[in-house]
């Protein structure tokens, strides 16, 4: 027994002994500072001259869609094809409508019919009244069934011509000449009233739309020469202001604002940010702040960053998070100008995390 209490102790021991440095490990890897990256704010204010973002949009593009239920039988482009003015680009299916223009067409063939007869009979009493071989009653009457004819004829036609309008909801075709961008639906959907089918545009002529706020809207005006600085390739193109809208109630207080780009060689696509340049003063100190998405920290619906405490440790600050420019978007509360914030870490931040700035 003596023995037995002696090695129970012994393995008591050992346990403990290990659980301790287990601890003192766990304590030791806690302790030890994360390796972090961190950036200063980036503020847009560091520019004397009024700065507004927008996207850059093809001059000339348009989402198709059809006025007609059905199904899409045939898709005859791909994204990427070039397109003609006029050429198929989908093809819903028009049984019924065929169907209808059938009947539309015997109609018209029945009116014809009827409208040939009534004026023949209309001639021919037209004489016979002039030799006094007709009264006046009957010739009347002929005339009103000539004339019933005659609208029975062209109300036929004008049916017909309904038809023949509808035929181009069923058959999709380009507006004009440019690549097919998008496409919303696939052979055997059903394709329904007003629903984007495909996106067309012409490369080549673009436009920024930017949104400017009412205390500089005053400054800006249609044949404005501004720069249009699109920083995910590195360049400046020059542009000219062809409108300015008159009214915010649709956006939130802020106006649009249209800039043509010029013709340029640069490899520009539609939907790249630009920052727009306008060669005014402001007349606010309107600041925005600016963070990568990438530093963002996300719980739920709540969106926020990792800062620097003056302990060295990490503090989680929620932010309030604005408009989206390309990999970057607006901080509206949260985070100020001056401010720093982790970019990257080589270990599992949380609050009160040690860290070490590389």
């Amino acid at each position: 027994m003596k023995k037995i209490y002696t090695i129970l102790l012994l393995f008591i021991g050992t346990t403990l002994l290990s659980c301790g440095d287990a601890a003192k490990k766990s304590n030791s890897e806690q302790n030890q500072a994360i390796a972090v990256k961190v950036d200063a704010v980036n503020n847009s204010a560091q520019t004397p001259f009024l700065v507004a973002s927008g996207k850059i949009e093809a001059t000339n593009s348009a989402n198709l869609s059809t006025k007609m239920n059905g199904f899409v039988t045939k898709i005859h482009v791909k994204v990427g094809d070039k397109v003609t003015k006029g050429q198929l680009l989908l093809s819903v299916n028009n049984t019924d409508l065929s169907a209808k223009s059938a009947q539309v067409t015997a109609g018209i063939t029945e009116a014809n019919a009827a409208f040939v007869n009534a004026e023949k009979d209309y001639r021919r009493f037209q004489n016979l009244f002039a030799d006094n071989s007709a009264s006046q009653k009957e010739l009347d009457d002929i005339t009103a069934r000539y004339e019933m004819a005659k609208a029975r004829l062209e109300a036929a036609k004008q049916l017909k011509n309904e038809v023949n309008a509808q035929f181009s909801y069923v058959a999709i075709r380009a507006p004009f000449h440019g690549v097919i961008t998008n496409m919303f639906i696939d052979e055997g959907a059903m394709a329904s009233p007003g629903a984007p089918l495909l996106a067309i545009e012409t490369p080549g002529a673009f436009e920024v739309t930017a949104m400017v706020p009412e205390s500089e809207i005053s400054q800006i005006s249609s044949g404005i020469e501004v720069n249009v600085v699109v920083s995910s390739i590195n360049t400046t193109l020059k542009g000219e202001v062809t409108e300015v809208s008159a009214s915010a109630r649709n956006t939130g207080g802020q106006y649009l604002v249209k800039v043509v780009l010029d013709k340029t060689e640069v490899p520009i696509l539609s939907g790249m940010f630009a920052t727009v340049q306008f060669p005014l003063e402001k007349n606010t100190a309107s600041t925005m702040v600016l963070i990568p998405k990438a530093a963002l920290v996300h719980k739920g619906q709540l969106s926020g960053v990792y800062t620097v405490s003056e302990s060295k440790t990490a503090l989680l600050r929620w932010l309030r998070l604005g408009r989206s420019f390309g990999d970057r978007v607006e901080v509206l509360s949260g985070l100020s100008a001056d401010e720093s914030y982790i970019v990257s870490a080589e270990g599992k931040l949380y609050n009160g995390a040690k860290i070490n700035i590389q």
